[in-house]
């Protein structure tokens, strides 16, 4: 899982950037270098792990980004408001590392901003998306206490709300909220996730990579160090319909199976209606089929279960960050009377698509992690 994970963030970023960077200026070349320090709280859980007091004095960490700017008019950045986008690394301080491990993680980053250019202080939504190593598993007779983590490596997620404020010509101070969370999908178990939220305090240095040097003397042709984001353009308001179908499989464990490498698979079919708005917003509704051979109390025919969903698409580029909800037209198996599944999606091309996703139990706990490939084979 975590190979996959990593190989599908590394061509997602390599495409993105070959992408943006076509026909753009070369005149000038944004770059920025940030660093951050978070503090904050646990989201606690009624398990042992959360009435052991492990959780009581929270948690610290650090950020290092390197990030590029998106200048080019002609391309999709140009109908978001001009996001810089780029890659990180985060050290955790953790108050108990013998239960947790020491938390590492490599992410790839998109920042929108949400405030105007014009403003000394900006707004943004920073989503990051990348793998957690590093951590101290469930051990029954080892690590009992950390019911919240099965195995060595996660999906690391972290949503940012922050500000930064041009304190100078080339420096950004930063401050703002965020939510980490840390999973495996229930691959392993326990699966219970690690949900981290509070503040933090950086500085964002930006520099223009294309700056040309007589020796150690700058030209008198100063570049700007910053990118000044134009009026947005208009997004495309076509709109559009097309049915897809996807399939996908997985992995994951029953409960008997905690502590050991024991996995059975899943699998999921999905029939979509799907309408796009514009470019950048559209809403679905189908029909799901699961099969979960970890229900082997049952014959396989009665593995199989069957369900409708409605949900919401948000689009850039050639991906689309999803959310549906969902509800059994069969039995549920007992794993409750809905489900969600957030996902992410790519289009290779008009008709074809890879997508990554989480189906959830009732609640919104994890079930499994779904990895498959789609088609669109009508659209109007």
């Amino acid at each position: 899982m975590t190979k996959l994970f990593t190989i599908a963030l590394i061509c997602f970023f390599f495409l993105t950037n070959a992408q943006i960077t076509t026909n753009v200026d070369l005149s000038n070349k944004f770059r920025f270098i940030e660093v951050k320090s978070h503090y904050g709280a646990f989201l606690k859980s009624d398990n042992a792990l959360g009435s052991s007091g492990i959780l009581d004095n929270g948690y610290g960490g650090i950020t290092v980004k390197l990030g590029w700017q998106s200048t080019n008019p002609e391309s999709w950045p140009s109908r978001y408001g001009y996001p810089s986008y780029g890659v990180g690394a985060y050290v955790g301080f953790l108050n108990d590392a013998q239960v947790f491990g020491v938390p590492n993680a490599v992410y790839g980053f998109i920042n929108f901003p949400i405030s105007s250019s014009d403003r000394r202080n900006v707004f943004s939504i920073a989503p990051s998306l990348g793998l957690t190593y590093s951590l101290n598993p469930f051990n029954a007779v080892e690590n009992p206490l950390n019911e919240s983590i099965g195995a060595s490596a996660a999906v690391y997620f972290n949503i940012d709300l922050g500000f930064s404020y041009k304190f100078t010509r080339e420096l950004d101070i930063l401050y703002g909220v965020d939510f980490s969370h840390f999973s495996n999908g229930s691959t392993f178990l326990p699966n219970n996730g690690l949900n981290l939220y509070g503040i933090n305090l950086g500085l964002r240095y930006h520099y223009n990579a294309a700056q040309k040097r007589e020796g150690n003397i700058f030209t008198n042709d100063v570049l700007p160090a910053r990118f000044k984001r134009p009026a947005k353009s208009l997004r495309d308001q076509t709109s559009e319909n097309a049915i897809s179908l996807y399939l996908a499989g997985g992995f994951s464990q029953r409960d008997e199976d905690m502590g050991t490498k024991t996995l059975y698979g899943t699998a999921s079919a999905v029939l979509d209606y799907e309408h796009r708005f514009n470019e950048m917003h559209g809403v679905n509704a189908g029909f799901d089929m699961f099969f979960d051979n970890r229900l082997r109390n049952l014959e396989s025919s009665e593995r199989i279960l069957t369900g409708i969903h409605v949900g919401y698409d948000f689009m850039f580029y050639k991906l689309t960050v999803k959310f549906q909800i969902g509800t059994y037209l069969s039995d549920d198996r007992g794993k409750g009377a809905f489900f969600m599944r957030p996902a992410l999606r790519y289009d290779f091309s008009k008709k074809l698509f890879a997508q990554i996703g989480l189906k959830t139990l009732d609640g919104g706990a994890a079930d499994y992690i779904e990895y498959g490939v789609g088609i669109k084979p009508f659209k109007w």
